[in-house]
């Protein structure tokens, strides 16, 4: 029996995150104090008391997650994985999780990402869209339509499961496309809150920033094989892992795959290391008969660090 944690990525944020994980566990205390070191500020203070408003500035959001998943799953030393995932900004902290890169040279990266998508978006202000329970074909053909119609290039931006969708654009001609998608039988299509970068060929000029400081990175062979969003595969190789980071900035995050071919390669046991249970629902849709949690209820955690989620499932 295989485990493997999963980390989500940018919407996961939530207010007060992380204070009760540094009151109580000093070994993620420490993270918090390192990152606070790092970035010359006591950015854990501005986290703990962050309004909703400002956690969704990603130059808020970014770091403020990243720094979280890495002090939850290095707070406990209870489960151990034997891989790691992450969907979308997720899979950076499963890189400092497994070994491929160290806490203190990522954070600054996801300082300059966020500062970097912020501008995008004050640039070309772009939004997301979830859709569930239409083919793939037929979002995609939405998608061409409105985009022509718009003169806009719409993209999916995440494959989050069988007909399970995120798509990215113009703001204004992904609301039509929800609204097409919606008048079609989608069981869901509406835009999302937080604002729409990244996987598609129009993050293409902020990739190229990213990719820069990428490379300035000393990634390392990973203690344990990470599956990246860019393809769902197992990684292990450092210059693999870094042209899959790469390639993420314009490609589609491969979640689907991620889940199906963890699952294939014998991994039963699924623990989201994050507030809520967001990718928990992707992965219980697709295997139901595996056990899939949050590190948030294993005993050491359990009672002690909130857990966001709203609707179990």
């Amino acid at each position: 029996m295989k485990k493997t944690f999963i980390f989500p990525g940018q919407g996961s944020q939530k207010e007060h995150m992380g204070k009760d994980l540094y009151e109580q566990f000093p070994n993620a205390k420490a993270i918090f104090e390192q990152a606070n070191d790092i970035l010359g500020e006591r950015f854990s203070d501005t986290l703990f008391s962050a309004s909703e408003e400002l956690l969704m500035d990603t130059r808020y959001t970014q770091p403020a997650i990243f720094i979280y998943e890495v002090a939850l799953a290095m707070g406990q030393d209870v489960v151990k994985p034997d891989c790691v995932a992450g969907h979308s900004l997720g899979e950076y902290a499963a890189l400092v999780v497994s070994g491929a890169l160290t806490f203190e040279e990522t954070l600054p990266f996801i300082m300059t990402r966020g500062q970097v998508f912020y501008e995008a978006f004050q640039k070309h202000p772009s939004a997301m869209g979830a859709i569930i329970g239409i083919p793939d074909e037929q979002v995609l053909a939405v998608l061409k339509q409105v985009g022509e119609e718009d003169g806009e290039n719409l993209y999916i931006a995440n494959y989050n499961g069988p007909g399970q969708l995120v798509v990215t654009g113009a703001r204004s001609s992904i609301k039509k496309a929800c609204k097409i998608l919606k008048d079609m039988g989608a069981k869901r299509a509406l835009v999302l809150p937080m604002k729409g970068v990244g996987h598609s060929p129009n993050s293409a000029e902020e990739g190229a920033i990213l990719a820069e400081e990428l490379k300035k990175l000393n990634f390392r062979a990973p203690q344990i094989p990470i599956y990246q969003d860019a393809d769902g595969l197992p990684h292990t190789d450092p210059q693999e892992i870094l042209d899959n980071q790469i390639k993420l900035m314009t490609h589609p995050v491969q979640w689907t795959s991620i889940t199906n071919n963890m699952a294939a390669d014998g991994v039963t046991e699924f623990y989201e290391v994050g507030t809520d249970d967001t990718l928990q629902k992707m992965v219980r849709r697709m295997k139901p008969d595996l056990l899939v949690t949050s590190l948030l209820h294993t005993p050491e955690y359990e009672g002690k660090v909130h857990d966001f989620s709203i609707v179990k499932e």
